[in-house]
């Protein structure tokens, strides 16, 4: 099989992560060098509309508080063994949006337990070759969330997935970029950090 290089970009609901990503594999291609945008989500928004229609607030609520965060931990394992397949298949480079720590993340934001278990559990997906962390401010990533118009973030919230990012034990090996500059710097920074692994 073909070896993959694999970029990752974290942080909070709202950093824009998920643009980068996709704008980044975009332009990855256009330079010759083939690239492919993978999503690694644990379904939250799908399991809070589903939730809304059946008269409840939010995924938890509907699932409850075990067995949420291990229906969201499994969906995002298999979509997470998918990106790895299909790298390793392609040889393509992989831009991932979101990675194993975006699940520790949230558990540790909502105070959910099995955390330890999830970590064990995800110890077997390979660790990117960078991860850019987008370090929007709450403030700006809440705004964001709301322009969206798909689901909304809770303040204090968003401070606490920030914080949980921020008390990774990796977090000091993450390229840390500014995500609340304008979306142009922001795709600079992120193909400064990435040059060195796709240069021919």
């Amino acid at each position: 099989m073909a070896r993959s290089v694999m970029i990752a970009l974290v942080g909070v609901d709202g950093s824009g992560k998920s643009t980068q990503a996709r704008a980044l594999a975009r332009r990855l291609t256009a330079g010759g060098i083939p690239a492919t945008y993978l999503e690694n989500a644990g379904g939250r928004p799908l399991w809070n509309r589903l939730a809304r229609a059946l008269g409840r607030p939010d995924g938890v609520a509907l699932f409850g508080r075990t067995l949420y965060p291990a229906l969201e931990a499994t969906v995002r394992a298999l979509a997470m063994a998918r990106t790895v397949l299909v790298a390793r298949l392609t040889g393509r480079t992989a831009v991932l949006d979101r990675w194993t720590w975006c699940q520790d993340v949230i558990m540790a934001a909502r105070g959910d337990r099995g955390r330890r278990a999830v970590r064990a559990a995800y110890a077997i997906f390979p660790r990117p070759a960078v991860v850019c962390f987008l370090a929007a401010s709450p403030e700006v990533a809440q705004r964001r969330v709301a322009a969206r118009g798909i689901d909304t973030e809770e303040l204090g919230h968003l401070r606490a997935l920030d914080a949980a990012y921020r008390s990774l034990p990796d977090f000091g090996s993450f390229v840390v970029l500014d995500g609340d500059a304008e979306p142009d710097e922001v795709a600079a920074a992120l193909d400064r950090a990435v040059s060195p692994l796709v240069a021919g």
